[in-house]
């Protein structure tokens, strides 16, 4: 499986929805709406998982680079 990069071209903050919503080839808006959903009902869980997709995905710059 390879790694689903951020998506810096279409970034909102750090690019992670747009980079789950092109891995998943689905709407940036579809994962943006679900992420808010989930922040609303579970802060805790929903802002850990961000930081640590934010930390683990790589940009997608740096995902071509290691792929050269």
């Amino acid at each position: 499986m390879s790694p689903w990069p951020k998506d810096l071209a279409h970034r909102k903050l750090a690019g992670v929805c747009a980079g789950i919503a092109r891995g998943l080839g689905v709407s940036r808006v579809a994962v943006r709406v679900v992420a808010l959903v989930v922040l609303i009902l579970m802060p805790p869980f929903a802002l850990v998982a961000y930081l640590l997709a934010v930390m683990l995905m790589p940009p997608r710059h740096q995902l071509k680079r290691w792929l050269d």
